[in-house]
């Protein structure tokens, strides 16, 4: 076979693999197309008849099968939403190690112990101490590997002797008593928080903590052998950095020990999977320290499987009857206080510029924006729905010591879409809005969901009648998918009932990405209306939605999905050529310049 021809056959191929891949039921990974450059002399032609093209496709699928890998099968671990035995025995596991690190440093202080995703942690502040004999000033424990080791054979002490878990239901007055006895400053200002009841846990004689539960009956219910204290982290009190340093002692528990080793497995599997390693190993990202921390710089390789993901999005939107629009980064700071997110949100925004004597605020959110564009002009019932979708990024401030990688940053691209539609369209709207979530995600891999509905909260705004009918539209729309779903009962958001959707990946892991929100304050804040078929004005419906949640965060997660291995239609590189001759050069420019376009 001439060289002219192997390279011919060479773009034919990357071309043909490129468009298969969207379509194989396997994933060609991009080390496949490595395979290309060995395969030596194939009778493969290009031809317009279907038939032979799909031969042509099959015949190099097979060449390039040994190549090609398969999701490994994960075993799903339990979760806190679907186990609430794992729940009770984390949170349990939670107050026995507090009542272990007081048991070995007396001097520790507790402050909050809840339980979280993958275990539990715990926040304790150890003061300034002075020696009974020299009376000198003893600086503060920072606690070290030793001391875990220590801690956790008092854990098992403390598990093997099956003390009861019991519940006190206290007074106001007496809870303040108590731990004023005991001299815990942190628990007074958690007690001043907390509405009624107060309820205290006991762990047997020996220990209690501020705790609404639930538990364990009693300590030997915890298996012992699948806690794991895994490290210690700072963290200031309340989140606030003109408070207390506290130390934060992380661990794990789950029901077995077989469990614990899955966890452990996944652990060391993500560690290979870490964004940032292999984002700066492929080269796609990077965060220029010299330019701000949180702020993502995306380099050419990372900038193509972006542009991929974006086009993709973008086609589908389209194709679902959605318009695409652009707003400014920035607005006058009174938009923000219209829209209510200079007064509840104020501590997540960046401080307001001065222009001319007027204060401008750089945006946070989307959805004023998006508001004042519906505002623009009188609407009809006949005009609704409408469907906006932007990709336009926001800047949130983050506390330095928060931000990881691509999965918190300051400045991120929101997949953001909102709905103005009619009372009675909002469940066919959920429901075309789950269709196009599950026809995005699906599309990289990502078929497995946890789904949650949350309810009014205790606090909110708008009628019982707009809230009934809206969850009713949310819970309907996830019947009509037939999906499986949990109720968050009080979970939602001030301003209205929402759906949220947490995918899992290659090794187990659950995501938040995608969300469904109903709002009934901003069309108030907004004073938006449409006109309805008797003439009168009325309120629109208005569903916020983001599938990806941020394109940033989705990035990192599908990295560490696929371990940088991008499928074929993703993968930064897709063909290489290889001339062995000078002579050859221009016609590979040719080829390249062809794969490129195709």
């Amino acid at each position: 076979m001439k060289l002219a021809s192997s390279l011919s056959i060479m773009s034919f191929l990357a071309i043909a693999v490129r468009r298969a891949s969207a379509f194989a039921p396997i994933r060609v990974t991009s080390r496949a197309l490595s395979a290309v450059g060995t395969m030596g002399s194939m009778n493969i032609s290009l031809s317009n008849n279907q038939r032979q093209f799909g031969a042509d496709i099959s015949r190099f699928m097979s060449a390039v099968a040994p190549e090609v890998t398969t999701e490994e099968v994960v075993e799903e671990l339990p979760t806190n939403d679907n186990d609430d035995q794992l729940l009770r025995i984390r949170h349990s596991a939670a107050h026995v190690m507090a009542m272990a690190v007081q048991q070995i440093f007396p001097e520790a202080q507790v402050t909050i112990g809840p339980w979280i995703d993958n275990g539990f942690y715990y926040d304790f502040f150890f003061p300034e101490t002075t020696d009974p004999e020299t009376r000198e000033t003893v600086p503060s424990r920072k606690l070290t590997d030793a001391d875990l080791k220590l801690v956790k054979k008092a854990m098992d002490k403390i598990m093997s002797k099956d003390y009861p878990i019991t519940r006190e239901e206290v007074t106001r007055e007496e809870a303040e008593r108590r731990i004023k006895e005991i001299g815990e400053p942190f628990k007074l200002e958690i007690l001043e928080r907390l509405e009624e009841p107060i309820t205290l846990y006991h762990i047997g004689d020996e220990w209690w903590d501020l705790c609404a539960g639930p538990h364990v009956e009693s300590t030997g219910k915890i298996p012992k052998k699948a806690v794991q204290l895994q490290h210690v982290a700072g963290a200031y009190w309340r989140g606030d950095e003109n408070r207390e340093m506290l130390q934060r002692i992380y661990a794990t528990a789950w029901k077995d020990p077989n469990q614990l080793k899955q966890y452990k497995k996944m652990l060391e599997e993500a560690k290979k999977r870490d964004h940032r390693m292999l984002g700066k190993q492929l080269d796609l990202f990077s965060i220029q320290e010299d330019a701000g921390g949180g702020l993502v710089f995306w380099h050419p390789k990372g900038s193509a499987v972006r542009r991929q993901i974006e086009d993709f999005w973008k086609e589908e939107h389209i194709d679902n009857g959605y318009d695409l629009v652009y707003t400014p980064h920035i607005a006058n700071l009174d938009l923000w206080k219209t829209s209510g997110h200079f007064d509840f949100y104020k501590e997540g925004m960046f401080d307001a510029m001065d222009v001319e004597n007027e204060e401008y605020q750089i945006k946070p959110m989307n959805c004023p924006f998006h508001c004042l564009m519906y505002k623009d002009e009188l609407r009809s019932y006949r005009d609704l729905p409408i469907r906006w979708g932007e990709l336009g990024t926001v800047y949130r401030y983050e506390r330095s010591g928060t931000l990881h990688g691509l999965m918190r940053v300051r400045g991120f691209t929101q997949d953001d879409a909102h709905i103005y539609c009619l009372p009675d369209q909002l469940q066919d709207e959920i429901v075309q809005v789950l269709d196009l979530t599950e026809t995005i995600l699906s599309r990289f891999g990502f078929n497995k969901y946890d789904i949650m509905l949350s309810t009014r909260p205790d606090k909110s705004v708008g009628s019982d009648d707009i809230w009934d009918a809206a969850t009713a539209a949310l819970e309907g729309a996830l019947k009509a998918k037939g999906w499986d779903y949990t109720i968050d009962e009080g979970g939602g958001a001030f301003y209205g009932p929402k759906i949220d959707l947490k995918i899992q990946d290659a090794i187990g892991r659950k995501w938040q990405c995608s969300t469904v929100q109903c709002d009934f304050n901003l069309p108030e804040r907004f004073e938006l209306e449409y006109v309805d078929a008797d003439g009168s004005r009325q309120r629109p419906i208005m569903v916020h939605r983001a599938i990806f949640g941020s394109v940033e965060r989705f990035f990192g997660i599908l990295v560490e999905n696929c371990a940088g291995d991008f499928p074929l239609w993703l993968a930064p590189t897709q063909l290489k050529l290889l001339p062995v001759t000078d002579a050859v050069q221009d016609y590979c420019k040719q080829v390249a310049k062809k794969a490129a376009k195709a």
